[in-house]
């Protein structure tokens, strides 16, 4: 088994394995790597285990991410739920492993964040406090309505009854949902995306991202951002504009893109990760969707504790709580610089 670093030349082999392999996932594609590296000028090392016949038996996306205030650490992959080691069997499994911990001490990382979907390694540590919610979607959007109890019915329908109309486009709606998102963002105390990346995502992924925002009128006031990969339809980013929840307009925005996903033929839908028993995970479960379980391993340079830079670490507090003060459109401007360093 020869470990080997991607090059452009070997583009169609790595996408060809993608393709093949059963436990591939969207972020597992080669665009992303562009994307990434265009949006937040990180630097990716995509490794790839190959056979004596040049057969590729498995794949390790990582990103490296460097800054002052947060360390060098590497992910697979940063900003998304997924990433991690895909491979046919353990021998491709372990040395892409082993490939990523020489590169890691190389590079001087402290850590590596490996998001799988299935348990990784034994011997290293892992977290496992996320689930990915997930619908399994029937054959047509009528029937998923009809399994729906009285009240989610008519939760659906009341932003309909109060003038609410959804929309589902491309590049176009990009505006509307950036507006969404980073007011959002600014109350949740969490630094925002530049409007470049969402972007860069609709160029690299033309035929399976998309839009759908929900107007009150002309005024955009829920928004999700739509990946679609083989069965699978996500929706990585949704939020809403807290000063029209009264009308529910994320009932009528996760009603649109469930229709949206039924309509397409796609066989599951994805909510994103949760925390089990936390709003968002409540939110998610009442449409019927089922967590399954997320597995982050750590390889830690130095050994001792887990890294933890999520909004729940104390130290983290205070800036949140200032951050939340801020106009929206400071966020926007110094947001980007902050949160490309967060994974």
């Amino acid at each position: 088994m020869g470990i080997c670093l991607y090059q452009a030349k070997d583009q169609s082999r790595w996408d060809d394995f993608v393709k093949r392999s059963p436990d591939a996932t969207l972020y597992h594609q080669i665009g992303w790597k562009d994307v990434v590296e265009r949006s937040f000028g990180h630097k990716g090392y995509y490794w790839f285990a190959e056979d004596s016949a040049g057969n590729i038996k498995g794949i390790l996306p990582v990103i490296h991410l460097k800054s002052f205030f947060f360390g060098s650490f590497m992910v697979s992959l940063p900003y998304f739920n997924y990433g991690g080691i895909c491979a046919e069997d353990n021998a491709a499994r372990f040395e892409l492993l082993d490939a990523a911990v020489v590169g890691a001490k190389r590079a001087g990382a402290e850590h590596i964040e490996f998001r799988q979907q299935t348990q990784l390694c034994a011997d290293l540590p892992v977290k496992t406090a996320k689930v990915s919610m997930r619908l399994d979607l029937p054959a047509s959007a009528d029937a998923l309505f009809q399994s729906f109890d009285a009240k989610l019915r008519s939760q659906v329908r009341r932003p309909t009854k109060e003038g609410m109309e959804a929309r589902i486009g491309g590049i176009e709606e990009l505006d509307s949902f950036y507006g969404v998102f980073s007011e959002n963002m600014r109350d949740l105390g969490t630094p925002v995306y530049a409007k470049s990346f969402f972007n860069n995502i609709l160029l690299a992924f033309p035929g399976t991202s998309w839009i759908c925002t929900v107007y009150k009128g002309s005024v955009p006031v829920a928004s999700g951002f739509l990946v679609g990969f083989r069965e699978m339809l996500e929706i990585p980013w949704a939020s809403s504009l807290s000063g029209y929840k009264r009308f529910s307009p994320n009932m009528l925005l996760y009603w649109t893109v469930l229709k949206f996903a039924c309509d397409r033929s796609f066989k599951t839908f994805d909510f994103g990760r949760s925390t089990p028993d936390e709003g968002t995970y409540r939110f998610k479960e009442q449409w019927g969707a089922k967590p399954v379980p997320l597995y982050w391993h750590y390889w830690i340079s130095k050994g001792g504790t887990l890294p933890e830079l999520s909004p729940k670490n104390p130290k983290y507090r205070l800036a949140i709580a200032m951050w939340k003060k801020l106009p929206v459109s400071v966020t926007k401007i110094v947001g980007p610089s902050v949160v490309r360093n967060l994974p």
